[in-house]
């Protein structure tokens, strides 16, 4: 009884589906890489200081300096934000290691209730390695109703490791910049039909 033989695999369908399934798991790679560019470009951004990010701290450092840098603060609301906000004084003068409390204030200037997000660097970019923060109100959505006024604290210092850093021997000014972004809360864009 003759034994029926299958046909040998087709080589050139075998490279075909090979690389269909290398190119589904480029694809694959680059769409999970795009979601989390934003994370982790986020996370480089606090943990190194690049771009002048600040560090968030949980504890004032344990020793404060002779060296006195003053602090610079700026105050800054994106478009279709009625807001005012400003800090309580423009620049502080602090020792190297010294934690300091300042205050901002915002006002809703809109007849109905509006919300805003801020966001947050220091100038020059390169500080941004050593400016802490203990607690501020970025990234924290900020609901005021109409015409309310709020203040706000910023608990800061800046790292005495700075002190260490020759490049940075000449800096005697680091600007701390809020802008206020507006944010539509759930309620405005259920009202508005979600667009």
């Amino acid at each position: 009884m003759p034994m029926s033989r299958r046909p040998a695999a087709n080589p050139a369908r075998r490279r075909d589906i090979g690389i269909a399934l290398a190119c589904g798991a480029f694809v694959g790679l680059m769409v999970g890489a795009a979601y989390a560019a934003v994370p982790l470009y986020d996370w480089f951004c606090r943990v190194t200081g690049f771009g002048g990010t600040p560090q968030v701290a949980t504890a004032a450092p344990g020793e404060v300096l002779d060296r006195r840098i003053t602090v610079r603060f700026d105050a800054n609301i994106g478009r279709g934000l009625p807001w005012r906000f400003e800090p309580e004084v423009n620049s502080v003068n602090v020792r190297l290691g010294e934690v300091v409390t300042i205050y901002y204030t915002i006002t809703n200037q809109a007849a109905r209730e509006t919300s805003g997000t801020a966001a947050y660097n220091v100038a020059p970019a390169q500080t941004g390695a050593y400016f802490g923060k203990i607690d501020c109100f970025c990234f924290t959505e900020q609901r005021l109703a109409a015409g309310e006024r709020r203040e706000m604290a910023v608990v800061f210092f800046v790292d005495p490791k700075l002190a260490e850093d020759r490049d940075q021997d000449s800096l005697n000014t680091i600007t701390l910049s809020y802008t206020f972004y507006p944010t539509r809360s759930p309620a405005t864009a259920a009202a508005s039909g979600g667009s």
